[in-house]
């Protein structure tokens, strides 16, 4: 039992310090810097591209937001990739302004296959493009995101994460919860480690890479989250990704329970799969770099599945030791209530302190911020059930609402 005993304390002073790292990095979000300066004066090419499958319903009002971009037309190209489209989506795409190119490719059908098909060609060509800005094809992208992503161009940074904003906040529990997730990344993980010199990650939409950045290779990625694993690779290489709260590009989310849950297994499974992969790479990184970036980095990984794995065998061990006469009843309530609280609770109140922050309404988040520690607690199951069964098909979201720019912007 006193074993036990030790190693349920090493474990939980090891959960304490991994959050308490978190919450010293998320209250620097709150510090605000001097903007950087800008090491030259251009107005820069870029390529928006959009890979996209059987996206009809969404796609020609993707491409009208972007003819719109307060940025000078011969400046910039809009590129979608219709990917194995069985749909009107490459005519629709076509009308509205589009360059499209038509992928058909039955066994490699992710997105960063089609990233790395298209790239590949223009890298090939050696298109004259200093850069280009990726979306997903039921985006909407506010009006100033290029001339944004262009000014970080201008101040050195070479890939960029924009402000992944959410279009369909108050559809259901689920968009609701969606939206306090990513408004909450956005502040508290990507803006902080960019205040103090860390780095954020591409989060899947809504990006910027200078085009050099991937050459010759393109975007060579393999598992189901090919954002996270761009990321954790440049980190891997001692390079730090940028930041760019004004770059604002708006998503849809499911508004449905089985299509979120589909959705999340698979980020889930893209979470283990990277971390299968680039653990190993990443503490070697970290004696080769011998920076906070890498450890951070290293963190991100293990704070996903791993310190869930954790947590789960320190409840655990709470009760084995109670049942061995080890701790009272009331010491068990009271150490579950140290995790129930934090894990279920505590989001609601930062939910609530990042929507005051960022000035995002509040009333009509009330059922959402009721329903998140539901919205939460759901992907807990996810995790648990990816640590045995890992499914990897992909699930269409089905598109309810025709929402344009002007309607969220």
């Amino acid at each position: 039992m006193e074993y036990l005993y030790m190693l349920q304390q090493a474990l939980a002073w090891a959960v304490s310090i991994f959050w308490l790292y978190q919450l010293v990095i998320s209250i620097c979000s709150l510090v605000k810097l001097k903007d950087k300066p800008m090491l030259e004066n251009k107005q820069n090419r870029f390529m928006a591209i959009v890979p996209a499958h059987n996206e009809e319903n969404v796609i020609g009002n993707l491409v009208q937001s972007l003819k719109n971009q307060d940025y000078p037309k011969e400046l910039y190209d809009i590129y979608v990739i219709a990917d194995n489209c069985t749909d009107n989506t490459a005519c629709i795409a076509k009308e509205a302004g589009a360059i499209v190119y038509e992928r058909f490719d039955t066994q490699n059908k992710t997105k960063g296959y089609a990233l790395q098909w298209f790239l590949q060609q223009k890298i090939k060509e050696d298109a004259p493009y200093d850069a280009f800005c990726v979306f997903d094809a039921d985006n909407i992208v506010d009006s100033n995101f290029i001339k944004n992503m262009n000014k970080k161009l201008c101040q050195g940074e070479t890939v960029v994460q924009g402000y992944r904003d959410i279009k369909n906040p108050t559809d259901s529990w689920i968009t609701a919860g969606y939206a306090i997730f990513y408004w909450t990344m956005n502040r508290f993980y990507h803006l902080a480690r960019y205040n103090v010199g860390l780095s954020p990650l591409i989060n899947g939409t809504g990006f910027m890479v200078r085009f050099d950045a991937i050459k010759p290779d393109g975007w060579d990625t393999q598992t189901l989250t090919e954002d996270i694993e761009f990321s954790l690779k440049r980190i891997i290489k001692g390079k730090k990704l940028g930041w760019a709260t004004d770059a604002i590009v708006y998503d849809e989310q499911p508004v449905g329970f089985k299509q979120s849950w589909s959705q999340r297994s698979r980020w889930t499974v893209g979470h283990i799969q990277c971390m299968k992969t680039y653990t190993k790479d990443l503490v070697y990184a970290i004696k080769e770099h011998k920076t906070l970036m890498n450890v951070d980095g290293l963190l991100y990984i293990l704070g996903s599945i791993p310190m869930f794995v954790v947590t789960l065998v320190l409840l655990l061990l709470n009760f084995v030791i109670y049942m061995g006469s080890g701790m009272s009843g009331a010491d068990l309530l009271v150490n579950i209530a140290r995790y129930i609280i934090p894990t279920f609770f505590g989001p609601i109140l930062m939910g609530i302190i990042i929507m005051k922050l960022d000035k995002k309404p509040i009333k009509s988040m009330l059922k959402g911020l009721a329903m998140y520690p539901f919205f939460l607690g759901s992907w807990l199951v996810i995790n648990f059930k990816c640590l045995f069964k890992q499914e990897t098909k992909w699930e269409k979201i089905e598109h309810v609402r025709d929402i344009k720019i002007n309607e969220v912007a």
